[in-house]
């Protein structure tokens, strides 16, 4: 063999070696049963019952895992004061960072920075726009909303009519997702016109207004999707105030549980199904120990947790199994 080729030779398996180590390189920079981690969970805001929930899940479940101490931040709905907290979480060297991005594009600068300087990041429920991040915990929110229209589609408005949509946020990817996954799925019934859509960023009150105004302008809507279980709130009060309740179906997001959460309201028969968005809390804590405890070198990329429609056929069974 002459030495160009040994040259040859000694350099790809020095790549292939390389190469090898690289893959085999743990996720995180520190790591082991040993240690003791801090978490940083950067959280949308806490004024959504949703996101409490997310919070009181992850506070319960991280009780199983010892050597975690998780610090939950509240983003309040603004997106400079999440890019501080992420800041902030990196000058206290967080072991691993979680974050619910209020709204995506802005925050994505703040987390490539933090996953480029080896910090492992999980994003739970919603995405940045970019690809800097170690794993997604969540819905899939455009398969969930096209499962609501074609569900409505065909149950709740066989022989057709209006239908309107109050979205979310519409900077945040669940909405924009939801918003699509419903069109899709209540275009299957081409009787259906969709003759109104709004965002109303997640909140109750803008839902009242915002669903007030669409019924004076469309007076024979008879059918309002709402991108969560708040808006689906304010869409029953608009609905009431205008008295419409028996003639509008109403579809929500978040099936959360408890007395005053969306599973109720399908039980007691003002709402005609929701869908539970569940919290992810599990499988991120999950990861969390796969990538800190267990040295990982490679999680999965994305983990989409399961979602249930909740109807008039289950929603009073599933409502009276709950613990309170």
């Amino acid at each position: 063999m002459n030495n160009r080729l040994q040259i040859a030779v000694l350099l790809a398996s020095t790549m292939l070696a390389s190469s090898a180590f690289a893959a085999e390189k743990p996720l995180a920079k520190e790591c082991g049963p040993n240690n003791d981690y801090t978490i940083g969970f950067s959280q949308a805001n806490f004024k959504e019952p949703y996101r409490e929930h997310v919070n009181h899940e992850l506070e319960r479940l991280v009780k199983n895992y010892p050597k975690f101490k998780l610090v939950i931040a509240d983003g309040q709905a603004n997106v400079n004061t999440q890019v501080s907290q992420v800041e902030n979480f990196m000058t206290q060297q967080v072991d691993l960072l979680m974050i619910s991005p209020f709204e995506s594009a802005p925050l994505t600068p703040s987390v490539s920075r933090v996953f480029k300087s080896g910090v492992p990041v999980i994003e739970l429920d919603r995405k940045t726009t970019g690809e800097d991040y170690t794993a997604f915990v969540g819905g899939d929110n455009r398969e969930i909303a096209k499962d609501a229209g074609e569900w409505a589609a065909k149950t709740l408005m066989p022989d057709g009519g209006e239908a309107a949509i109050l979205e979310g946020l519409p900077s945040s990817s669940p909405a924009i997702e939801r918003l699509e996954g419903f069109k899709e799925g209540l275009a299957t019934n081409p009787k259906i016109k969709l003759v109104a859509v709004q965002p109303v960023d997640w909140m109750e009150d803008k839902a009242v207004t915002v669903f007030s105004a669409m019924l004076q302008a469309h007076p024979d809507i008879k059918l309002v999707y709402t991108s969560n279980d708040l808006a689906a709130s304010g869409a029953y009060i608009a609905a009431k105030q205008a008295g419409k309740t028996d003639q509008i179906k109403i579809i929500g997001t978040d099936g959360l549980p408890g007395p005053s959460g969306g599973m109720r309201s399908v039980a007691d028969g003002q709402w005609a199904a929701t869908y539970t968005y569940p919290t992810g809390a599990a499988e991120a804590l999950e990861i969390a120990k796969k990538i800190l405890i267990d040295c990982a070198t490679s999680v999965p990329r994305s983990v989409i947790v399961p979602s249930q429609r909740i109807d008039q056929i289950n929603a009073k069974d599933l409502y009276n199994k709950q613990q309170f």
